[in-house]
């Protein structure tokens, strides 16, 4: 059953709270939670983001790369997958992933339906099959149960795997940050250092590629343009997908919403402060130099745009069966 959403969490704010119209000249808009969704299939999608019984050793789920207490990622330079090994690149937070142009660094899944396959199937992520994965979500009588009542099918797919996991992904905004609620009209929601550092963010070409609700995640861009990046990563970004050698290094500009619990930044996950993010950034894409009271000002900024983190019940994951593989995070 489709309904509109109409968060809790947002803050009333309007004539009886004394504020303003929106501020609609500016290059970030505030963050708005999904108009629909289906209730059902979130709620089914919350249990299979966080049943590590899609991966092969049992012991991985998607929560564990993109831990929704922690900002949506693991706050680590490269993700663990399968048998402990090392990932290639940082993991992006899954928080507002759905105002994204495409996922993933490289954009090679065009939305979250797509995306929520790939790790399952990857070898250096959860290591496992769709249809082994399919298997066990079959050896599970409740899960069983659960598809038929959402989907209306007697077989359970990827199709619906994925559609489920999309789904629940799509309520993961973070509405009324601080700055969105300067936005909305509330002139004192900020101070003046963070006005400051919002300024200096505009007047320097930030906002060229960090704009919109999710400030960033809707282009991408060479990592690396005033001045060559040396990357900890083998990740070659865009041109991985286009094969263009005119796409090498360009990567999706990420979201700033929420960033200073995504440490660390970049691609690699080479920053490991907002210090040092804004430092490498204006001088590699920008070719400004920020002084250390500049930066200062510019990092206040970007920790006004934490918002409302997702609130919910912990899932309660349905048992296994006898038939279900138990899990084997030691074997080979």
């Amino acid at each position: 059953m489709k309904i509109s959403i109409i968060a809790a969490s947002i803050i009333a704010i309007g004539i009886s709270a004394g504020v303003a119209i929106a501020q609609s000249n500016e290059p970030i808009q505030p963050i708005k939670p999904p108009s629909q969704i289906n209730i059902g299939m979130v709620e089914l999608g919350k249990k299979l983001y966080f049943d590590p019984r899609l991966s092969k050793s049992g012991f991985i789920s998607c929560n564990s790369c993109h831990n929704l207490s922690r900002g949506g990622t693991d706050n680590i330079p490269t993700s663990i997958g399968d048998h402990w090994q090392q990932g290639p690149i940082n993991a992006p937070t899954v928080l507002n992933s759905s105002l994204n142009v495409a996922q993933f660094w490289d954009g090679r899944a065009p939305d979250l339906k797509a995306q929520a396959g790939g790790p399952i199937a990857n070898p250096g992520e959860m290591g496992f099959t769709h249809t082994l994965a399919i298997g066990v979500l079959e050896s599970i009588p409740p899960y069983v149960r659960e598809f038929k009542q959402v989907f209306g099918k007697d077989k359970i797919t990827i199709e619906e795997v994925t559609l489920a996991i999309a789904e629940f992904e799509k309520t993961l905004s973070t509405p009324n940050s601080r700055f969105d609620l300067w936005l909305l009209g509330k002139k004192d929601a900020l101070t003046a250092d963070e006005m400051a550092g919002y300024k200096l963010f505009k007047e320097s070409g930030c906002v060229a590629c960090h704009n919109g609700p999710a400030v960033g995640g809707n282009s991408f861009q060479k990592m690396g343009v005033v001045e060559p990046y040396k990357a900890n990563s083998p990740a070659e970004g865009r041109s991985a997908v286009t094969g263009k050698d005119s796409d090498r290094f360009n990567f999706k500009v990420p979201t700033l919403r929420n960033v200073e619990m995504t440490y660390p930044y970049f691609h690699d996950g080479a920053a490991n402060t907002l210090t040092e993010a804004v430092d490498t950034m204006g001088r590699l894409q920008l070719g400004k130099k920020f002084t250390e009271a500049e930066n200062a000002k510019v990092v206040a900024f970007l920790k006004t745009l934490t918002g409302d983190q997702p609130s919910f019940t912990l899932p309660i994951l349905p048992p296994s069966s006898d038939a279900t593989p138990r899990p084997t995070p030691f074997s080979k």
